[in-house]
C-alpha cells in the first residue's frame, strides 16, 4: 500500500462468516480517512455514538493540530525562544509527560521536536535535502532543549525555531480516549479505526475476533498478513506511508531526529498492545531502532508483525 490517504490496515471478514447486526461510519479527521464500527447496539444508541465519537476526535485535532492558530501546540510554538514558559492544561500535560518517558525510553529516538525536519524534508517532491539542509534544521531539534516542569504544567522551548509537533501521538491518544467513552457507554463490540490505528473494544457479536488486515508495504491495496483482535491496539509504521524514490533508494518520512536522516532496516512494523498510544509509540521507537528492534519489542511484551526490507516477516505474539 502507497497512497497514504488510504487506512494502514483494514477489517478483513473470512469469506461465508456470518455478520451479526452492525453498523459502520466513516469520517475524515487528523488529514486520514476514519471508521468506526458498532455491533450489540441499536440504530439509534449507534448513531448517538458515532456523532460522539467524531466530535471528540475533531476536538482533539483542533487542539493539538499545528496549522491552527488557536491550538495549544501554536501557542507554545510561537513562544519559543522568548524566555516565557507557557502554562498548559492537564490533558496536554499527560501528553507531554508521555513525551518526555519516550524521550529517555528510546535514547532520544522518540522526540516531538524532531517536526522541524519538515523544512528540510518535502515528501511531495522527489527532492533530497542537503546534508547542509539538514544541518540548519538540528540545532532546533532536541526534547533536552525543552523545559518542561511538570509540577506548575509550564513549558518554555528555549531557542528561536524550535517547535513541538503532536503528530506522533494525536491520532493514538484519540482513539483510546474514544473507545474508553464508548465502552463506558455501553459499547461491548466494535472498534475504532483512526487512519489505521485501531482501538478494539470487544469481539464481534458472535464473540469471533475482528480479522485485522496488515497492508502490504509494496503493493498498492493488497493485505500481507491478518491479525485477530477482540481488544487492545494496533498500530503500523511504515516506509510506505510518504516516501521519495531517488536513483533506486527509498526516503520515508520517518526520520531520525538525531541526524535528520531517515530510517531504512524496516518496510513496516505493526504492533498490538493495550492500548493505542502504546502500540504506536513502540511501532515508531521500533523503526527507528533499526536492526535492534525486534529485540526491543521482545523486551516490551508485545506482540508484532515486522517486515524487513527483503520483504521477510517476523511475526511473534499475534
Amino acid at each position: 500500500m502507497t497512497n497514504a490517504a488510504l487506512p494502514k490496515s483494514q477489517l478483513v471478514r473470512p469469506e461465508g462468516h456470518p455478520a451479526g447486526p452492525e453498523f459502520g461510519f466513516e469520517f475524515m479527521a487528523m488529514g486520514s480517512p476514519c471508521r468506526l464500527r458498532l455491533a450489540r447496539l441499536d440504530e439509534a444508541k449507534a448513531r448517538a455514538l458515532a456523532e460522539e465519537v467524531v466530535a471528540e476526535v475533531r476536538r482533539i485535532e483542533a487542539k493539538f493540530s499545528r496549522y491552527r492558530a488557536d491550538s495549544v501546540v501554536s501557542r507554545i510554538n510561537v513562544s519559543a525562544g522568548s524566555g516565557q514558559a507557557v502554562a498548559v492544561d492537564a490533558e496536554t500535560a499527560a501528553l507531554l509527560n508521555l513525551a518526555s518517558k519516550l524521550y529517555l525510553g528510546s535514547q532520544g529516538r522518540f522526540d516531538m521536536t524532531s517536526g522541524v525536519l519538515r523544512r528540510a524534508w518535502n515528501f511531495r517532491t522527489d527532492r533530497i535535502p542537503t546534508q547542509a539542509d539538514i544541518d540548519a534544521v538540528l540545532p532546533c531539534i532536541g526534547w533536552d532543549k525543552v523545559h518542561w516542569h511538570e509540577s506548575s504544567r509550564r513549558i518554555e522551548l528555549t531557542q528561536r525555531g524550535m517547535e513541538l509537533d503532536f503528530g506522533g501521538l494525536g491520532k493514538e491518544y484519540a482513539a483510546d480516549r474514544v473507545a474508553t467513552r464508548l465502552i463506558d457507554a455501553g459499547a461491548t463490540s466494535g472498534f475504532v479505526n483512526l487512519g489505521g490505528d485501531i482501538r478494539v473494544l470487544g469481539p464481534q457479536s458472535d464473540g469471533l475476533p475482528w480479522r485485522m488486515g496488515i497492508a502490504h508495504p509494496r503493493v498498492d491495496g493488497a493485505v500481507i498478513a491478518g491479525i485477530d483482535l477482540s481488544g487492545g491496539a494496533l498500530a503500523t509504521s511504515g516506509d510506505y506511508e510518504r516516501s521519495i524514490e531517488h536513483q533506486g533508494r527509498r526516503y520515508c518520512h520517518i526520520l531520525d531526529p538525531r541526524t535528520g536522516w531517515p530510517v531504512s532496516y524496516w518496510r513496516s512494523v505493526s504492533v498490538v498492545a493495550p492500548g493505542c498510544l502504546a502500540a504506536g509509540a513502540l511501532t515508531t521507537i521500533a523503526m527507528l531502532l533499526e536492526g535492534d528492534a525486534l529485540d526491543f519489542l521482545r523486551g516490551q511484551g508485545v506482540g508484532f508483525l515486522a517486515i524487513d526490507q527483503d520483504g521477510h516477516i517476523t511475526q511473534e505474539g499475534v
